[in-house]
């Protein structure tokens, strides 16, 4: 049920079946003439229910109420065309609205998947992982096309507060968060999480995601947060989890180079499989699907930044991209 977790804002969880993430944190601003939710769930029937519980509730009228997305993926987006109005703006920034509209996501995800097949993950673990891949199963629906763009800077005003657009980028593509100033308060969405890691994949429309998530980590630690307020589970200290995630990368970056030196010439499918990963199995091999294709996106990521460093090369055979030390 939602939660006022400070004065005219709500959170409301919402349920992710059968995934790592358990939940989804909404939020609902609150104001005298519009009012703002941000995120909104998978598109499956637990997420539904308790997203349209939650703003019922609280007596939210949609045709009033304005939505921000603060990136792309379909636990954030995806009960987005069944919950806005005819009335509703919808705030998102152009390189992630990019994938989730038809025009353009199809061939982003095409193009994703070549990468993929190219990183050395077999034909048929790739079509499986595809198929169902949570991203692209509970999505929304790609016809929807009514989006606002937000730009770094922008400032949105509702509920007596002053939120100001921070474009965060690494998690994805042109990921948002918002800096309540006078407040100290932070929604910081996916990009910084306080007891899981944010997975860092490779994106066909940005370059270095790693990098650009490193950056982005760095540009967030100046800001004097006093209340962090993430997409998932709990909140705690804004600086001590950047700090965190600023050594967990860079541990992940020595792993990776460790096994290219060490076994130079792999595939990143390979390469993945050989790093270590907080995951209920006993190896590589046990693996779930959808969990080897976000391991290999995040090798994939630390191996572009090692690559434009000049630690590493690529060379392409036989239609994959093998990987030695320089």
């Amino acid at each position: 049920m939602p939660r006022e977790v400070m004065r005219n804002i709500y959170r409301i969880p919402v349920p992710l079946p059968n995934n790592p993430l358990r939940e989804l944190n909404c939020y609902l601003i609150r104001g005298k003439d519009r009012s703002l939710l941000i995120d909104t769930g998978f598109r499956q029937e637990t997420c539904r229910r308790a997203l349209f519980d939650g703003l019922r509730e609280l007596n939210v009228r949609m045709e009033d109420t304005d939505i921000l997305l603060t990136h792309l993926h379909s636990d954030h987006t995806g009960l987005l065309p069944e919950v806005a109005s005819a009335t509703s703006r919808v705030f998102i920034d152009d390189l992630d609205r990019d994938w989730i509209v038809g025009s353009t996501r199809f061939e982003l995800e095409r193009q994703e998947d070549a990468r993929f097949a190219m990183a050395g993950i077999p034909p048929e673990m790739l079509r499986i992982a595809s198929q169902t891949h949570p991203g692209r199963c509970f999505a929304p629906d790609p016809s929807f096309d009514r989006y606002t763009r937000l730009s770094a800077g922008d400032v949105l005003e509702v509920g007596g507060y002053r939120l100001e657009v921070l474009r965060t980028p690494g998690h994805t593509p042109s990921h948002l968060c918002l800096w309540m100033a006078e407040q100290q308060v932070m929604f910081t969405g996916d990009h910084v999480l306080f007891d899981i890691t944010p997975n860092i994949t490779r994106w066909p429309n940005l370059e270095n995601a790693l990098g650009c998530y490193l950056r982005s980590l760095k540009q967030v630690r100046e800001y004097d947060v006093k209340t962090a307020l993430p997409a998932h589970r709990a909140t705690g200290d804004s600086h001590a989890r950047v700090d965190a995630l600023l050594r967990h990368h860079a541990y992940r970056l020595e792993e990776c180079l460790k096994v290219v030196r060490e076994e130079p010439g792999l595939l990143p499918f390979e390469i993945a499989g050989r790093m270590t990963w907080r995951i209920r199995a006993k190896n590589w091999e046990d693996f779930p699907i959808p969990q080897k294709w976000f391991a290999v996106g995040e090798c994939l990521s630390h191996l572009d930044l090692l690559r434009l460093e000049g630690q590493v090369r690529e060379e392409l055979a036989d239609g994959r991209l093998y990987y030695y030390p320089n």
